[in-house]
């Protein structure tokens, strides 16, 4: 797929590019990015040249990951937020993963809720997504407010269902479906209650 741009009242996310890589770079500095997530710690600059350069890029060409960089309107990269574990999109099941990271100066301003709910409406009107999946290592309570936020309903703990950093960690799980947004689904869901 060809990367896509969206925008918000705040916003603007797009597909993040060679340039992006110095700021990518800074944000990753912060140890709350690599504690929570896959990134690499140490964050070093091949590890961001090689994501801006490659992986993202490569994300979207080969229908892996759709990585958005969110940037304010001044141009400040805000954060990521992108749609993994493609390899059920693309088939009956319809289903992808919600992830997201946000800079350390650009926390409490609201912005992920709002790149993440853009992205969100991509998923299910132009992807057709029929259940977004949210996971998070337990005790990340940012994450965790922003997909509740969002509207993903909790459904419990897995465990050592994250490998991170040579150990596998317990993890939350939630999930958002077109009807929580009061939209229709092109498979009909019947709940068990």
């Amino acid at each position: 797929m060809d990367p896509v741009t969206l925008t918000t009242g705040r916003l603007l996310l797009r597909a993040l590019e060679p340039r992006d890589a110095d700021a990518v770079l800074a944000a990753c500095q912060d140890p709350e990015i690599p504690r929570w997530t896959s990134v690499p710690d140490p964050y070093e600059r091949e590890h961001a040249e090689d994501f801006v350069h490659n992986v993202s890029p490569a994300g979207w060409r080969d229908n892996t990951l759709y990585n958005f960089g969110v940037f304010t309107l001044a141009g400040d990269l805000a954060g990521s937020v992108g749609l993994v574990q493609l390899d059920r999109l693309h088939t009956a099941e319809r289903q992808a993963e919600l992830g997201y990271w946000t800079a350390r100066e650009h926390r409490g301003h609201g912005y992920t809720v709002e790149a993440a709910r853009a992205v969100v409406d991509w998923a299910f009107t132009a992807l057709g997504v029929e259940r977004l999946e949210w996971c998070a290592h337990v005790g990340n309570e940012a994450s965790r407010a922003v997909a509740v936020r969002l509207g993903f309903v909790m459904e419990g703990v897995q465990r050592a269902r994250i490998l991170h950093r040579g150990t596998r960690q317990d993890a939350w799980t939630a999930a958002l479906l077109p009807s929580d947004w009061g939209r229709r689904s092109l498979t009909p869901y019947l709940p068990s209650a």
